[in-house]
């Protein structure tokens, strides 16, 4: 069998066809049993319909409702199209810098526990990093940003927590009140950024064992003794954290659009998915241990909801957070000075007021507006009898 004999699945498919088992013989956290449902149900009768009738000929189009859960790969593609065309107004016009910050891999089951706990560490550590020694006089010596983009998934759909950022090549210096742009090819050394990452993760990580605030549970149970815990923290000060830093781009949309895949989405998109052989799921990935090179994996239908579920947030946790001058309270007063400094117009996003109507016509070329059987009516909310209401 070739992979153009495979039938073709999205996640929803085999939620639908293999999730009940999956529930049977798991017992999942209230978030996981959402978004599974959700991811399940999006677009299907389950989640209620809403009915439009055209003004002019009278047709009724009866649509499903979405679920509109951030985990589920069909309802955010509006949403991060909407999120890359914001921050691309938003960004000062100058060149910017991505980096990646990785933990260990030793640290990746304690994170699945105590995933608020962890990514909270995450992100405190790279954003007080990058802040501290854009400050230092013998850097930067200025007050820099950063809008950073948390990432849990590898390829292969397993554990890997890291973060995504985005900084610009340069800062406010609020004493000569002037933009101060950093050397061309590097804004600060990688092994510089990595050291004191390392420092400020483990000292959090240390602090929020003392402070009882971790959980140890099932394969990590043992770290509840305070000697096993110190060698865990030993490994991790032997170990060579790294800290990957791109040069600048002169066009920083690359780098936006880049973080866009990370933003809205979770574990896997639809596209990669091929489809199910022999209650396998076979799909596409990046073995960047052999050279990013493309490949295909096969999986348990089981084992893929497991790895899937493993990337579900914590309740309302934010994975998209902004520092330094793009934090909310320096946009309205610095960020201000910082395109005055860099003669920018600011310029506010093309979908900025729109419905999702609107939305949906400028991105897809869909108009939801208009009837599909006349072509010139315009459909307008009714209510059937027959048909749950709800938005789309």
């Amino acid at each position: 069998m070739t992979l153009n004999d495979i039938t073709p699945v999205n996640t929803g498919d085999i939620f639908r066809l293999y999730g009940y088992q999956y529930r049977i013989k798991h017992k999942l956290p209230l978030q996981q049993q959402k978004a599974m449902f959700a991811i399940q149900n999006c677009r299907t009768p389950v989640l209620g319909s809403h009915a439009d009738k055209c003004e002019q000929c009278g047709h009724i189009r009866i649509s499903n409702n979405s679920c509109r859960n951030r985990h589920c790969p069909q309802c955010q593609h509006i949403n991060r199209t909407v999120w890359v065309d914001k921050i691309a107004h938003e960004l000062l016009a100058t060149k910017y810098f991505h980096i990646v910050f990785t933990i260990p891999s030793e640290l990746n089951r304690v994170t699945l526990v105590n995933q608020k706990t962890m990514y909270d560490i995450l992100f405190k550590s790279a954003s007080e990093s990058i802040l501290m020694l854009a400050k230092n006089e013998k850097r930067l010596n200025a007050h820099t940003g950063m809008v950073a983009v948390l990432h849990t998934w590898g390829q292969n759909l397993s554990e890997h927590p890291h973060l995504h950022t985005l900084v610009p090549a340069g800062g406010w210096n609020e004493n000569l009140q002037r933009w101060i742009n950093s050397g061309e090819k590097f804004f600060l050394p990688s092994k510089v950024i990595s050291a004191v990452f390392k420092a400020k993760f483990i000292s959090f990580f240390k602090l929020a064992y003392q402070n009882n605030e971790l959980k140890f549970e099932g394969e990590i149970k043992h770290l509840k003794l305070k000697s096993n815990f110190r060698m865990l923290v030993d490994t991790l000060y032997k170990k060579k954290w790294v800290v990957f830093c791109e040069k600048p781009f002169k066009n920083h949309i690359h780098i936006i659009n880049y973080l866009g895949r990370y933003s809205h989405s979770v574990a896997i998109d639809n596209s990669r998915i091929k489809g199910i052989v022999d209650n396998d799921v076979v799909f596409n990935w990046k073995d960047y241990n052999d050279g990013g090179k493309n490949k295909i994996m096969k999986l348990h239908a089981e084992e893929f909801i497991r790895r899937y579920l493993l990337h579900v947030l914590p309740k309302r946790y934010c994975k998209i957070r902004y520092y330094g001058i793009f934090a909310n309270r320096c946009r309205k007063r610095i960020l201000t000075l910082c395109r005055k400094a860099l003669k920018q117009i600011y310029l506010k996003s093309v979908f900025t007021g729109l419905t999702w109507q609107k939305k949906l016509l400028m991105i897809t070329g869909i108009d939801f507006t208009l009837c599909s059987e006349c072509g010139t009516g315009l459909m307008k909310p009714i209510v059937l009898s027959n048909v749950s209401r709800g938005s789309p």
